[in-house]
């Protein structure tokens, strides 16, 4: 199962607002953080509006910081938005209900209440995937305020032709961050849309070498996570998702657990969002 294990190499950006300072859209530089309060409830908003979420327990694990926040630093990261196609979800839920009752610790990414809550109501836990995953496109790093306009612009110009291509979420894996903190579930990229990403990727990083921006990890797996947990759990989650894989109908006979179109890529700085270039489509 060793070879199942993967470094984790950028984070998708669900994870690291998790653990990196933001500031506030207008760019104004933040006052140094407080301790970090028990998550809003709000953070339980989903589309079509799930009050019943509201009612489940909500854990309050431990957040870790990529880098320490330095006053008048912006978090930058770029990326590429996903949607789980609505006729996908049933399949991804069954999966994630299959893990988690093996790996309680689990939690879905970007909201605080374990995923054997949430798999209680499989309705539920399908609202709760209707959101925006990202394909990270670089690492999330801390910049100045006077390096933004740069970098956006630069971004645009060098990413603004973009052809259309299908994306294919082909197989499950297990990533673990750099200092082994945190464990992450995620559906891994490795065919449909590999090559275009990885040109992608290539692109922002000329854009950060310009900047003095540490460039992408050289092992590039492009991926979104659904999914972490604290710790380094790689073994144990590597075994679960490795047996459930072969028990299921996402066995690697099939070709992919589903397939979406490129959408654009966007750049987050802070809590403002830059769109960088629109999907094809439009």
């Amino acid at each position: 199962m060793d070879a199942l294990k993967a470094s984790y190499r950028g984070s998708s950006s669900d994870e690291e607002d998790d653990i990196v300072s933001t500031a506030p859209s207008d760019l104004s530089p933040p006052p140094p953080p407080p301790s970090l309060p028990p998550p809003p409830l709000s953070l339980l908003d989903f589309p079509n509006s799930i009050s019943a979420l509201h009612d489940l327990p909500i854990a309050q694990p431990t957040r870790f910081r990529s880098f320490p926040h330095v006053e008048g630093n912006y978090a930058l990261h770029v990326y590429i938005p996903v949607y789980i196609p609505t006729t996908s979800k049933k399949e991804v839920v069954l999966f994630l209900k299959k893990v988690s009752s093996l790996v309680p610790s689990l939690h879905l990414v970007d909201i605080d209440v374990p995923l054997t809550s949430l798999c209680k109501d499989e309705h539920k836990l399908e609202q709760a995937l209707a959101r925006e995953f990202h394909i990270s496109l670089s690492r999330t790093v801390p910049i100045r305020v006077h390096q933004i306009d740069s970098i956006v612009s630069m971004l645009r110009q060098k990413l603004q032709c973009q052809r259309r291509y299908w994306i294919d979420f082909s197989k499950w894996e297990t990533f673990v961050n750099d200092d082994l903190s945190r464990t992450f579930l995620s559906m891994e990229i490795i065919a449909g849309g590999l090559m275009e990403i990885r040109k992608q990727i290539q692109v922002v990083n000329e854009v950060y070498k310009f900047h003095n921006l540490p460039e992408f990890y050289k092992e590039e797996r492009p991926h979104i996570s659904l999914a972490w947990a604290l710790g380094d759990l790689s073994k144990l989650l590597s075994r679960v998702v490795d047996d459930k894989m072969k028990r299921s109908s996402m066995a690697p006979s099939k070709r992919c657990i589903f397939t979406t179109k490129f959408s654009g890529i966007e750049c987050k700085i802070g809590k403002k969002t830059y769109k960088i270039c629109k999907s094809p489509d439009e």
